[in-house]
């Protein structure tokens, strides 16, 4: 047969067969996803994962319900970072990402990756990102220009101030005398925020006592309005990154003083959204996943080590809740290592969206672990976070640490006596040792020094395979 001939057959079969598998997955039949991204909530701050003092009771059932992950990981410790690898499905380093951006920032998420709402819009979803943003605050990078269809909340975290240029709405609110003149002329205060509706201010500053209330209404709403799906709700909550604020019912609720009363909050927003989406019948239709942005600041990372920016498990191993009825089974746990570069593969899988295949992707997909699957292990051989000029590695039962323990502590604490005998890397066996007391490299130097290839060849990668982050010129004075 001729080569031209054989090339038409195979289109033409190619076609009948995208064809076939395009009128067995209608969009309609895609699963719903809300995706809840709490701040600096720690791995000790949910019920189920052991916090004390407050309660989650919405949280523990959803756990119940679904499956609880519980050696689940962020990217980076810090705001900025984390988001671009649950967004991209790439280490932040690679796209060249600040681990925190700030108000005068000029740089964002490269408009040119492809996040978790552009992969899923083809597929017939409407989107919306409801709540802290914080991959760029200037238009290019703002989530209207990055696959959702609308944006409401705020563009960074909450003890930041606002960019004077920002746009400011007609009918904007302005709250404890500021005005349109003083934005613009005065030097911005930190902890007053800009709230936004798509790209205009329509609050300032945001009164945040209201702001969890507000994005659990919003979420709401949208699961209303688009209860007939595919839809895709990411709801980056802005607490509980301080400064702490909860509405007038929870305020004084628990021993824990604010700090608790805000995580009772959330929960209850939790809570409320599981309800709209059992009274409107989309519960085995919607997979509802729970995690947080990285360890905690405020709260409790234990039985972790360390907190926020700490590259220890208590920065970075955050608690993860999945429910989907139906789908994952109920009251199941599982701790094969995953993270949150997983979860744009895992959705590509689920909604017959394309991960990009003109660039590297660092997550995969893990929905056999989602299944509850007997034999479904982690796809990572080897989980690796690079950040601050250091690298930690999660490679089954291991934690390693190519520096000591010395150089471990975070920004702004004393400096630790150098020690003469330290070793000079640290490996913990996070199963029998979970918050990585007892330094064990010494008795396994060969898992040492394979765990050190791979965090070597892994700076290399980034460093050989990296892209650039989005950036703008700085406006002319």
């Amino acid at each position: 047969m001729p080569s031209h001939v054989t090339r038409l057959a195979l289109l033409a079969a190619t076609t009948l067969t995208l064809g076939l598998l395009t009128a067995l997955c209608p969009a309609a039949d895609h699963p719903n996803i809300v995706l809840i991204f709490t701040d600096d909530q720690g791995y000790g701050d949910v019920g189920c994962f052991g916090a004390e003092g407050f309660k989650t009771p919405h949280l523990d059932r959803m756990a119940d319900e679904g499956m609880r992950f519980t050696d689940f990981y962020v990217n980076c410790p810090v705001c900025s970072g984390s988001r671009t690898a649950l967004m991209t499905g790439c280490h932040y380093p690679r796209l060249s990402m600040a681990a925190v951006l700030f108000p005068g920032a000029k740089t964002g998420l490269n408009p040119a990756e492809i996040t978790v709402a552009e992969m899923l819009k083809p597929q017939g979803y409407a989107t919306a990102c409801i709540g802290k943003w914080h991959l760029g605050h200037l238009p290019p990078f703002l989530p209207t220009r990055q696959g959702f269809d609308s944006y409401f909340g705020i563009p960074y975290s909450n003890d930041m101030s606002i960019d004077p240029a920002a746009k400011l709405a007609d009918d904007i609110v302005l709250r404890e005398g500021w005005t349109p003149a003083r934005i613009k002329s005065e030097k911005p205060p930190r902890n007053k925020v800009p709230l936004m509706r798509d790209e205009e201010v329509i609050e300032y500053p945001a009164d945040q006592a209201t702001l969890t209330r507000r994005y659990t209404e919003e979420t709401i709403r949208f699961i209303r309005e688009h209860r007939d799906g595919p839809f895709f709700v990411y709801l980056p909550h802005t607490m509980c990154h301080y400064p702490l604020h909860a509405s007038k019912e929870f305020t004084g609720r628990t021993e824990k003083g604010l700090f608790g009363d805000v995580i009772e909050e959330l929960d209850w927003s939790v809570g409320e959204i599981l309800k709209a989406l059992k009274e409107l019948n989309l519960d085995e239709k919607t997979l509802v996943i729970f995690t947080t942005d990285n360890g905690a600041a405020p709260g409790s990372s234990k039985p972790l080590r360390a907190k926020k920016g700490s590259l220890y498990d208590g920065g970075i191993r955050v608690p993860c809740i999945m429910r989907w009825p139906g789908k994952i089974p109920a009251g199941k746990v599982c701790s094969e290592v995953a993270a949150t570069i997983d979860v744009l593969p895992t959705l590509a899988g689920l909604t017959g969206g394309k991960v990009p295949q003109d660039r590297i992707i660092d997550g995969k997909n893990i929905w056999p672990l989602m299944q509850g699957l007997p034999d479904a292990k982690s796809p990572h051989e080897a989980y690796i976070v690079a950040h601050g000029g250091k690298v930690a590695v999660r490679a089954g039962q291991w934690k390693f640490y190519p520096w000591p323990e010395s150089a471990g502590r975070r920004r702004g604490q004393p400096a630790k006596p150098p020690v003469a005998d330290e070793a000079p890397e640290q490996l913990y066996d996070v199963v029998a040792d979970i918050s990585e007391t007892t330094n064990v490299a010494e008795k396994h130097p060969d898992v040492a020094a394979r765990l050190t290839a791979a965090a070597d060849a892994h700076v290399k990668d980034l460093r050989e395979n990296c892209r650039p982050a989005g950036s703008v010129q700085a406006e002319a004075k």
